[in-house]
């Protein structure tokens, strides 16, 4: 009988960020300034790591990845955000909907998983320094890439699947920006609980994966530094491990924040507030390669090399 009296809508509406026309020319200044600069600083660091063959290396390698996750998944809903704040009605198809929630869920996991990846890169080339070539060869190395991308594959299709077979009968009113798992779960007039558990159980087992072998790296890393005779040597490590923890800091604790709190605590406003975090690029996506790799003395110098050889030539 539900069913019967169910009204199926073809297209969401997105309330966005701000629902003041007033206020929507500064905005998307502002945002497609921070897309631009996530963009510009992602795929330069990218081609600098591919140009310069001192870069090719494990460590790299997956800065180089990363970089690449970063674009795609502030691509996937940075451009509509910006063509919302210039429209007056913010509509997006169902169908579009769930593609756009799946390469975004995809690229969100890649990311989430990646921070571990780099973190174990991190423990074998301080506490194994003589096992590194070995434990982190080239083809262990793709090996890895493939398993982080193929589980970010079946866990983002779960997640769709998850969400977008539920009944929206009484409003297509969405209280975000773009579609998210959380705001999809608010309008849903179907039980969600199975969805819940399903998303939140495969969540927790991923995250959880990701965050002890965060822990572990870099509990065995930090005492590898307090066993190091050089100062020089302990203050470059720190500071490498430092800002790699920075990010994940920031990034684990978004995701914490979103999707692991009970969904009757769920407050939309906040959560959008939140998103721009690790969606949007304000923060995570725009600083990444500034965190990671810029700091880095060969990335600067390789950086100085090919500006000076563009300006010369």
């Amino acid at each position: 009988m539900a069913f019967e009296n169910c009204t199926m809508f073809t297209d969401f509406i997105l309330l966005g960020l701000s629902g003041r026309q007033d206020v929507q020319q500064g905005p998307f200044v502002l945002f497609l300034l921070v897309y631009g600069i996530t963009v510009i600083t992602n795929l330069g660091m990218i081609l600098l790591i591919n140009m310069d063959p001192q870069l090719h290396t494990p460590m790299y390698y997956f800065l180089s990845n990363l970089s690449f996750s970063d674009v795609c998944y502030s691509s996937t809903v940075s451009p509509q955000i910006m063509a919302d704040f210039l429209s007056q009605q913010k509509k997006i198809a169902h169908n579009l909907c769930a593609v756009q929630m799946f390469v975004f869920g995809t690229f969100v996991d890649v990311e989430c998983v990646m921070q571990s990846v780099i973190a174990y890169d991190h423990y074998v080339a301080i506490c194994n320094p003589l096992l590194y070539t070995t434990a982190m060869s080239g083809r262990v190395c793709t090996k890895l890439m493939a398993i982080v991308y193929i589980q970010s594959l079946v866990y983002s299709a779960i997640f769709t699947y998850c969400t977008i077979g539920l009944s929206f009968c009484n409003s297509s009113i969405i209280n975000h920006f773009f579609c998210d798992f959380p705001p999809l779960l608010a309008l849903s007039t179907s039980d969600t609980t199975i969805n819940e558990i399903v998303v939140f159980t495969y969540s927790s087992c991923v995250l959880g994966f990701s965050i002890v072998t965060v822990l572990l790296s870099y509990s065995y890393i930090v005492t590898t530094i307090l066993r190091m005779k050089s100062a020089k040597g302990r203050h470059k490590v720190f500071s490498t491990c430092a800002s790699h923890l920075t990010t994940v800091a920031m990034f684990y604790g978004t995701l914490l924040f979103m999707y692991f709190q009970p969904s009757s605590s769920h407050s939309m406003d906040t959560d959008k507030v939140a998103s721009v975090f690790y969606t949007e690029g304000v923060v995570i996506p725009m600083l990444n390669p500034l965190i990671h790799s810029l700091r880095n003395k060969d990335v600067k110098n390789t950086l100085k090399k090919e500006v000076s050889s563009k300006l010369c030539s």
